[in-house]
């Protein structure tokens, strides 16, 4: 990193550190620094944020402070114009040196290549790494209080079902009623909020995914849609997005809410994936208790949530890729997972029936 990236990230860490916040986002960024990336004092830190998200990762700069680690810090609506087309050369340089990432920033449209580009270097470098995007006041007194080791633990038996099964249905009040058949050749994961070399994980964390061989049925989405179409329709309770999806490709979509069905339909029409189911995920952050309007601690809600696109390949073993990603949330799930052996229910409404 040249002497003008360490200065100009100096200079962001200084001003990071004397921004107010609620002392109430403390806990919650304790158990981010501490509990689910374990940060060490001889490690480096690279911290990116933006101006919406700025208290928030106030509070995280704080708790690196205590630890006495190295970090730096990047604004990104300082470096680059939002929405970023690239991620900052400033950040990516910086992030080559680091032991750890965190991405605590409000997301915008188009921006995600940006972020893919970010995710090349903590996979390629096996950092471990927090992806807080969209992180708020409300997710930081909420989700980020869990206790993360008993979600590890649960999230842990899930993995343990899900890898040992060939297949899973699924089904809500709603109308849900979908069949998903896995592949040995692609891998399952647990991002259960203790974060590790293996795979980055989102914060709040609580949800363990594969790349599913096929889906078939029917998908109501009443929790909340992905990406910068979360902020915008917010929970869907009463306008629920139906969706009918066939050898794993969108086939139809229906909402009374025309203006969500237009804006989904294109969305997932970006690329030529974009239509194919690229994850099937089950929710495991037993200490969110309902949706807030928000994907990134909506998707650890208990229950299964989809999503439409790139598969995380460098991570699944799927062998193909898109340029977008959405989830979709349902609620109040059934679920069962059964292989040649027999069928077993690990949640009824939305409840796990696991004793772990």
């Amino acid at each position: 990193m040249d002497a003008m990236v360490d200065q100009g990230a100096m200079q962001t860490a200084v001003d990071l550190l004397s921004v107010r916040f609620p002392p109430e986002f403390t806990p919650g960024a304790r158990n981010a620094v501490t509990t689910c990336l374990k940060i060490q004092p001889t490690e480096k830190v690279t911290l990116i944020t933006d101006d919406r998200c700025l208290s928030i990762a106030a509070s995280i700069a704080g708790e690196l402070e205590k630890i006495g680690c190295t970090w730096n810090a990047f604004v990104l609506e300082s470096i680059a114009p939002r929405p970023l087309v690239e991620m900052p050369a400033a950040v990516l340089t910086d992030m080559e040196s680091s032991h750890v990432s965190i991405f605590a920033v409000e997301v915008q449209p188009n921006e995600l290549r940006s972020r893919m580009q970010m995710t090349d270097v903590v996979n390629r470098r096996r950092m471990r790494h927090a992806h807080m995007v969209n992180i708020t006041a409300e997710i930081m007194t909420q989700g980020m209080r869990a206790d993360f080791e008993a979600v590890d633990r649960l999230s842990q038996a899930v993995l343990d079902k899900a890898r040992a099964a060939t297949y899973v249905r699924a089904t809500t009040p709603a109308g849900t009623d979908i069949h998903a058949e896995f592949s040995p050749e692609y891998r399952w994961f647990k991002t259960s909020g203790i974060i590790s070399p293996e795979k980055w994980g989102n914060l709040p964390g609580g949800e363990c995914f594969t790349a599913p061989a096929e889906v078939n049925g029917v998908f109501v989405v009443d929790g909340v849609v992905g990406d910068y179409l979360c902020a915008r329709y917010g929970i869907l309770r009463d306008t629920p997005l139906t969706i009918n999806i066939e050898s794993n490709r969108i086939t139809r979509i229906s909402s009374s809410n025309k203006d969500l069905e237009r804006d989904f339909w294109a969305y997932t029409h970006t690329d030529a994936n974009s239509d194919r189911v690229g994850e099937f995920a089950i929710g495991t952050n037993i200490g969110v208790e309902h949706v807030i309007g928000n994907i990134l601690q909506d998707e650890k809600f208990p229950g299964v949530h989809i999503a439409f696109g790139d598969p995380y390949g460098a991570h699944t073993g799927a062998p193909w890729k898109s340029s977008t990603h959405i989830d979709v949330v349902g609620l109040e799930f059934n679920v069962w997972l059964g292989n040649a052996a027999g069928e077993e229910q690990i949640m009824r409404d939305g409840r796990f029936l696991l004793d772990v």
